[in-house]
């Protein structure tokens, strides 16, 4: 090991640069071994140090009132909710495993984030996700390879969270090409927990002992992180082996034993999850968090491959991991709380003050690395910028006019707007019994009970994933301030006031100064979005280099959102409850704004701008309003007008899970000249449908009105079809007809 020598090509092969690696011979004063090399490999990869993001990150708000542990600092952000109790919440990628591995990619994804919220001290309670993947139509070899990665990818998640007996509540998926061959799979996770359980990731005091329980180190994963911050190729595809490979039953096992050994404060000092890099980020991170060191011996490391050299080790990313940091002489309490679980618990070493990070193989010190310089002093650079050509423009006099009433359903039949029906019945959503609103309205909404040192205390939480790419490539400050408002708008039609927000961003390679430029102005519109709703960002993810030989994906900064519901009364869903009820449109049809929308797409053809505009004041009085009608007990239903638009919005309000409702319609008196196809399908921000009883919609009206709010009575629901009218006639569809567009899509797309 200490003599394989250091040529450029080795040096390049593990992605360190010939400037990075002068850095690494002047930290450590001589040439690094391949251990250590691999080492600084892996952390100093932009998975792990966010070396070509940091400076961007810097921009978002992280704090707030509510904030009990901020963006950076641990694991996963952990925000007040009141009463003494907190959640803890986090979204994180497994793109590149996903590429390669779709079932193991997505599936230890799910396992990953789950030990990121249990880290924190908090049970894990529910999870979402939010995916993306290429065209899935059509007899094309790449449509095939969509429809294995889009398969293979809800599968290993549905296998994950099933076992582990977590419910899978909510999300969002995608469909366009340019995530063909670079699929996005975006995991989240909520947990709850005291505020008096907060668990932290720091070796703290000198001689304290340090831990390993869980599942045994193997070669699966090897150099997962460094895997995860280039370009995926052909070549890199077949890297099989940094994929990990999990076991949810095992993680099962490994949560209920660190939640039951967290509950003896006097033993445990600080945990760390052995994610991305393993043994060897667990260990760096904790003593540099702490200003400490660590010193480990590998031969103590319980192992299920025999002849594994130190470098597969500590660079092997193994699932169901943990590493914990005890007080010294409470070392049995661990161990009988592990055996007792039936899990591997080993001391392989104990805290220093040396503030090295220190690795020992049967007593031979095979690495030495100061573990600040390490986990938290990777070279930073400010990439160059450059903004893209502008995307072709629609030109509203020369569009085509198809026939409205048959792009109805066409968008209904499109992946990307039908029903995700496919996708979360194959996941177990009522597990927990906690899940209020069931997945398929505008926000998830789960009742969780908190045991208080008072007794048992319900939070009624909602939570949301949101995004649209398309919107971000066109202009991608706009499209990140819409991600944000979105997601609030979901949760506002839920009846919730937002907390906070926990980010995915996922971009291209940013060496390329025209991805860095969306990276930049999408985190300025999130920065600037989340600073005016008061949704701090409490962490998250960076994944770059999303791009496959045949270009970048397109920017995707995905929102994750959870927000609070006072009066369990007030929980609202998107669908209509009976006949005869008044129809309500807040914000009007919106401007002209076909640009960026899924009729421009799916029925033009047409990928093109401009991506819709948003105006931040008329966006949150929007969510006051639709909050103080919700709280009035004036509304019996509420959804946004997203992809789609309005046509579509209308179409979705019909498909109660219980029953479909038709409506009777009236838009001519909102069209001012507009074509049908922009009255009916632009997709104009700031604006909600809401149904209240026929004899409340006066009071409903003076309600918005006197907050501002535009609303206009549209119709009246009931009936087997929906009805619009417009200055040019009536448009109309039966309810069956419109639903069995939207429920026959991905299956089938999916052959099932």
């Amino acid at each position: 090991m200490k003599n394989v020598p250091m040529t450029p090509e080795l040096i390049a092969k593990h992605g360190i640069t010939p400037d990075e690696f002068k850095l690494i011979l002047d930290i450590l004063k001589r040439e690094p071994n391949l251990t250590e090399l691999g080492i600084f490999s892996v952390m100093w990869s932009e998975h792990c140090s966010y070396k070509n993001s940091k400076p961007e990150l810097r921009k978002f708000p992280t704090s707030s009132a509510a904030t009990l542990v901020k963006a950076g600092e641990e694991n996963a952000g952990v925000i007040d909710i009141g009463d003494g109790l907190a959640i803890a919440f986090k979204i994180e990628s497994h793109n590149h495993p996903s590429a390669v591995e779709p079932f193991q990619g997505a599936a230890t994804g799910v396992g990953g984030i789950i030990r990121d919220i249990f880290t924190m001290g908090a049970r894990p309670v529910a999870l979402m996700n939010s995916l993306r993947f290429g065209e899935i139509r059509g007899d094309s070899a790449q449509a095939k390879t969509n429809r294995r990665l889009f398969a293979g990818v809800v599968s290993g998640i549905s296998h994950y969270g099933n076992c582990i007996g977590l419910p899978t509540v909510g999300g969002e998926v995608y469909f366009d090409e340019s995530y063909s061959g670079n699929p996005l799979v975006n995991v989240f996770c909520l947990g709850v927990l005291r505020h008096d359980q907060i668990q932290r990731g720091k070796a703290t005091g000198e001689g304290n002992p340090v831990f390993y329980v869980g599942a045994k180190t193997g070669r699966d994963g090897l150099a997962g992180a460094a895997f995860a911050s280039r370009d995926l190729t052909e070549e890199s595809k077949e890297d099989r082996p940094a994929v990990q490979v999990g076991d949810p039953f095992l993680e099962k096992l490994l949560l209920e034993a660190c939640l039951e050994l967290f509950r003896h404060p006097e033993a445990v000092v600080g945990v760390q999850d052995m994610g991305a890099a393993g043994l060897t980020c667990s260990t760096c991170e904790t003593a540099s968090r702490a200003g400490t060191g660590i010193e480990i011996d590998l031969a103590k490391v319980p192992q299920r491959e025999t002849g594994m050299t130190p470098y597969e080790i500590m660079l092997s990313e193994s699932q169901e991991r943990m590493l914990i940091i005890v007080r010294k002489g409470h070392e049995k309490t661990v161990l009988d709380i592990f055996k007792k679980w039936d899990l591997d618990a080993a001391e392989i070493g104990h805290v220093t003050s040396d503030g090295i990070m220190r690795v020992k193989n049967h007593g031979e010190t095979v690495v030495e690395i100061p573990a600040r310089r390490l986990a938290d002093e990777a070279p930073v650079y400010s990439r160059e910028a450059r903004q893209p050509k502008p995307a072709p423009q629609l030109c509203a006099e020369n569009l085509p006019q198809p026939d409205s009433r048959a792009s109805l359903l066409k968008l209904l039949a499109s992946p990307s707007i039908a029903s995700k029906r496919w996708v979360y019945e194959q996941y177990d959503h009522m597990v927990r019994n906690g899940a209020t609103v069931l997945p398929g309205s505008d926000a998830a909404v789960v009742r969780i009970p908190f045991e208080t040192h008072d007794g048992v205390v319900f939070k009624n939480l909602a939570m949301t994933t949101d995004c649209n790419g398309f919107y971000c490539l066109l202009n991608p400050k706009v499209g990140g301030l819409i991600a944000v408002a979105e997601a609030a708008r979901n949760l506002a039609c839920s009846g919730a006031h937002p907390l906070a927000v926990t980010d995915n961003l996922n971009f291209g390679n940013p060496h390329h100064p025209e991805n860095f430029h969306q990276l930049r102005e999408c985190v300025e519109g999130i920065a600037e979005a989340c600073r005016f709703f008061n949704t701090p960002v409490t962490g998250g993810n960076v994944s770059l280099y999303n791009q496959s030989p045949a270009g970048a994906i397109d920017p995707t900064p995905t929102i994750g959102m959870v927000g609070l519901i006072d009066d369990p009364t007030h929980i609202t869903t998107q669908w209509f409850k009976q006949a005869d009820d008044a129809i309500i449109l807040l914000g009007g049809v919106g401007p002209s704004c076909l640009g960026g929308s899924q009729f421009a797409k799916e029925i033009l053809g047409r990928k093109e701008g401009p991506c819709p505009e948003i105006d931040l004041e008329k966006e949150l009085r929007l969510h006051d309003s639709v909050r103080a009608a919700i709280r009035m007990g004036l509304v019996k239903s509420a959804h946004d007008c997203s992809e789609g638009g309005l046509a579509v919005a209308l179409a979705e309000s019909c498909f109660a899970p219980s029953e479909a409702i038709g409506a009777e319609v009236d838009l001519s008196a909102l069209e001012n000249g507009k074509l049908a196809d922009d009255v009916l399908f632009n997709e104009s921000q700031s604006r909600v449908i809401l149904t209240t009883r026929w004899e409340n919609a006066g009071a409903l009206l003076e309600c918005l009105s006197a907050r501002g709010q535009e609303a206009t009575r549209i119709g009246r629901t009931g009936g087997d079809h929906l009805k619009i009218r417009l200055s040019s006639g009536q448009l109309e569809w039966a309810v069956t007809e419109m639903q069995n567009a939207w429920e026959e899509c991905l299956p089938k797309c999916m052959g099932s």
